[in-house]
C-alpha cells in the first residue's frame, strides 16, 4: 500500500509538472517586471499620414479635398506616430504636428506624452508644441528630444522660447547614431537625413522594441543624396515608415519639383524591393493620386514592437 501510495503521488507530481510547463508555455505564469515588458506591451500607433498641410489642404480643389469637405471621406491628419506601453502607460510621440491635440488624445487620453522626439523644423513637425504652453495646458517640463541645432532653434526663437523659459518643455539634445533608452525594452536612435534645412538639421529615427524595429523617416530629399544607404537600414528593421509625399513629379502645378526633391514612391518601392523591412508610406501630399494605395499607412493602424 505504501508503494501504491508512492506511485499515486508520483503520478500526481507528473500532472502538476505538466500543468506548470503548460502555464509557462502559454505565458500565464508570473514573471519579473522586466520579463513582462520585454515579452510584449509596446505598440506603435499611426496618428496621421498627411504632408504638413493636411487633407483637405487649403486652396485644394482636387476631388479628395472636396470629398472630405462634403463628408464623404475622413480628413487626414498630419504625419505622426506614437508608441505606447499597454502595461505601464508610457507614451512616446514622434513629431508634434498642427494636429497635436487630437493626436495626443488618441495616444494618451489627453495628458502630455512622456517624451516627444522631433525630426526637424518644418511646420508639420514641431509647431504642435504650442499646445503645451500656458495658452493651452501649461504643461510641466515635458521632455522634448531633438538635435543640438533644433534645441538651439527652440531656445532662441519665440514663441517656442517661452515654452523653455516657462518650463513647459525640457529640451534634451540627442547625439546622432547613439541610442536613447526611453522605457523597458525600448530604444530610440536618431540618424541624419538630408533635407531642406533652412532652420535646423533633419533626422529620422530607429525605434527598437522587444519584438520589432521600426524606421521613421517622414521627410527626406531623394535617396541618392544619402550618405548611408536606406536599403541597408531597411535590412536591419522590420517596419519602415518612409516619405511618400509624391507619386509623380508632375503632380504639383506651378512649382519646380527640384525645389521639393522628395523621392517618388515608385523609386522607393523599387529601391527597397526584397528588403527585410515592410515598407509603409507616410507624409502623403494632397496632390498624391496614390493616397489610397495598399502600402500607405492609415490613421489608427498599430504594430507590435
Amino acid at each position: 500500500m505504501r508503494f501504491q501510495g508512492f506511485a499515486l503521488s508520483f503520478r500526481g507530481m507528473r500532472v502538476v509538472l505538466s500543468v506548470v510547463v503548460s502555464v509557462y508555455a502559454l505565458g500565464l505564469f508570473p514573471r519579473s517586471a522586466a520579463q513582462v515588458v520585454t515579452a510584449s506591451d509596446w505598440k506603435l500607433i499611426v496618428l496621421g499620414v498627411a504632408q504638413d498641410g493636411g487633407i483637405p489642404h487649403l486652396q485644394c480643389t482636387r476631388d479628395v479635398c472636396g470629398e472630405v469637405r462634403a463628408g464623404k471621406r475622413h480628413a487626414e491628419k498630419v504625419a505622426s506616430i506614437g508608441v505606447v506601453n499597454s502595461r505601464t502607460g508610457q507614451t512616446v510621440l514622434f513629431d508634434a504636428t498642427p494636429d497635436f491635440p487630437a493626436q495626443v488624445h488618441t495616444l494618451t487620453g489627453g495628458r502630455p506624452p512622456d517624451r516627444i522626439f522631433l525630426t526637424h523644423a518644418h511646420i508639420g513637425h514641431y509647431t504642435g508644441l504650442m499646445y503645451l504652453g500656458r495658452e493651452a495646458i501649461g504643461a510641466k517640463e515635458v521632455p522634448v528630444f531633438a538635435t543640438e541645432r533644433m534645441v538651439s532653434f527652440l531656445r532662441v526663437n519665440g514663441p517656442w522660447s517661452l515654452l523653455v523659459s516657462n518650463r513647459n518643455i525640457a529640451l534634451q539634445a540627442i547625439e546622432l547614431n547613439r541610442a536613447v533608452d526611453v522605457g523597458p525594452g525600448l530604444r530610440v536612435t536618431a540618424f541624419p537625413v538630408p533635407h531642406r534645412d533652412e532652420f535646423t538639421d533633419t533626422v529620422g529615427y530607429r525605434i527598437e522594441g522587444p519584438r520589432a524595429t521600426a524606421l521613421y523617416v517622414p521627410d527626406t530629399d531623394r535617396w541618392e543624396t544619402w550618405k548611408t544607404s536606406i536599403r541597408d537600414l531597411a535590412e536591419t528593421a522590420d517596419l519602415a515608415f518612409l516619405d511618400g509625399t509624391f507619386a509623380s513629379p508632375s503632380e504639383v502645378q506651378g512649382r519646380d519639383i527640384s525645389e521639393i526633391p522628395h523621392p517618388m514612391m515608385s523609386v522607393t518601392r523599387k529601391l527597397l524591393a526584397g528588403v527585410r523591412a515592410r515598407l509603409w508610406f507616410i507624409h502623403i501630399n494632397h496632390t498624391n493620386a496614390e493616397l489610397d494605395a495598399r502600402d500607405v499607412v492609415r490613421e489608427g493602424m498599430s504594430f507590435e514592437l
